[in-house]
């Protein structure tokens, strides 16, 4: 069970990264619906070329752990640092669905954006969706 929980995982993260790759290449497919917006519909920020990158290899990064911590891929990782690691990732994303109340998270103030009703309706389940998948991995392994 572990096994295919972390390829649909490491397959989530790395559609992801590739995404944030594409954005920070320049592409334009989605962009205007993934950024918080103020009520006014102005973006909270505009992220460039390097945090697009970032972003992306760090979603890379999370994807390959997850396949590292369900014993798929090798990396000189002691188990306690793998253990710790998933609980520290189920953690971020149900932090992420629950949000910081303004304009991210199932309780967010801001709602009636094109960004407030696809993080509804998408982006908050998807993270809540990775933190119970972590978390049944890490239970199961």
């Amino acid at each position: 069970m572990t096994t295919i929980i972390s390829i649909i995982l490491f397959l989530i993260f790395l559609f992801l990264a590739g995404i944030h790759f594409y954005w920070g290449l320049g592409g334009r497919w989605a962009a205007d619906a993934v950024i918080p917006t103020k009520g006014n519909n102005v973006k909270v920020f505009n992220p460039k070329f390097l945090e697009c990158f970032i972003v992306g290899l760090g979603l890379l990064a999370v994807g390959l752990f997850i396949l590292t911590g369900a014993g798929i891929t090798r990396f000189n990782l002691s188990l306690t640092f793998s253990k710790y690691g998933l609980w520290t990732i189920a953690i971020i994303f149900f932090l992420r669905s629950v949000g910081e109340f303004k304009y991210v998270g199932f309780f967010k103030r801001i709602k009636n954006t094109k960004f407030g009703r696809n993080d509804t309706k998408y982006y908050s389940p998807l993270c809540l969706l990775i933190g119970v998948l972590t978390v049944i991995m890490v239970l199961a392994g």
